[in-house]
């Protein structure tokens, strides 16, 4: 009875020691997942603005394009035309590592569900993989990766993703693929993420009805559609860079629920192992008292 005091006595040590790391760890995700949710919020901000300057600066293009007349007005950009999809590009965005409950398993599994469905085999699609685990899955699967890019800060600057979005932008403008989509976690509170798959590229939810009209007239230098032709890559590479801040924000969340799930799970187990210590050591107590009374009946 005494060795079985023992291992329960060590189980509850042990297990008392990887709460308080789980614990530790549950506190550290909830304080970057504050920053994080900060920093998508002050994004947002820009992004909202630099799609009303886009949006201002594109709106004949779009109607020209959406009405097919004068056709040789513009000098249309590529990234507002849609071309006949030969090939889509595919950015992935998971975790680099592990500790995140079913963060990645839900994004990779909806991504194989995607290629099934929509792809006949695997030369009609590239893969821009984000975040070591895709990477990795991915691999391991036979499936060739354009680009990827591991080890990203827990609050991402655009300087950090700056060459995989332009590569992306780049890659559309070139036409090694016809179409692109941001697939990853969206952010909706600290318990829910939901998977989505965004069309970036070409680029075509701006809505000319939304153009807003300037009390003042601008002057552009050196042109309204040179002006554009700069701004709309950015513009394309915002997109992006904002769904992997908002990809961060809800991997942070997943790492905050995951970790205070392990840390209440941990308590429960102290509890249980609690409960059959006393009762062990009540039975060698109860064991002990018995032999005494025994051997002092026998001495009678």
């Amino acid at each position: 009875m005494g060795a079985s005091l023992n291992e329960i006595k060590q189980r509850i040590t042990s297990t008392k020691k990887t709460s308080q790391i789980t614990k530790a760890m549950h506190m550290v995700s909830a304080a970057k997942l504050t920053k994080s949710e900060s920093h998508s919020r002050q994004f947002q901000i820009y992004a909202e603005k630099v799609r009303e300057v886009v949006t201002h600066l594109a709106a004949q293009q779009i109607l020209a394009i959406e009405d097919n007349k004068n056709a040789n007005k513009f000098d249309y950009n590529s990234m507002l035309i849609t071309r006949p999809v030969k090939k889509t590009g595919y950015i992935v965005i998971t975790s680099d590592g592990g500790l995140v409950g079913g963060y990645n398993s839900s994004i990779l599994k909806q991504m194989m569900a995607i290629f099934e469905k929509d792809h006949e085999n695997k030369e009609d699609y590239v893969v821009i993989s984000i975040g070591a685990t895709g990477a990795e899955f991915f691999k391991s699967r036979g499936i060739s990766l354009a680009y990827e890019l591991r080890n990203l800060s827990d609050q991402p600057s655009f300087e950090e993703v700056r060459k995989i979005v332009h590569m992306a932008t780049t890659m559309y403008q070139n036409e090694v693929f016809d179409e692109l989509y941001v697939c990853y976690n969206h952010h909706v509170n600290s318990l829910t993420s939901q998977f989505r798959v965004e069309k970036m590229l070409p680029i075509s939810d701006l809505d000319p009805g939304q153009k807003k009209e300037y009390e003042q007239e601008y002057i552009f230098e050196p042109s309204k559609d040179a002006i554009l032709n700069q701004l709309l890559p950015q513009y394309a590479e915002s997109l992006i860079y904002g769904a992997i801040v908002d990809a961060k924000t809800a991997e942070h969340a997943a790492g905050m629920t995951a970790m205070k799930t392990a840390t209440d799970n941990a308590t429960k187990i102290i509890d249980d192992l609690t409960i059959a210590y006393n009762r062990a050591r009540q039975g060698a107590i109860t064991q002990e008292i018995t032999e005494i009374v025994g051997g002092a009946a026998a001495l009678e």
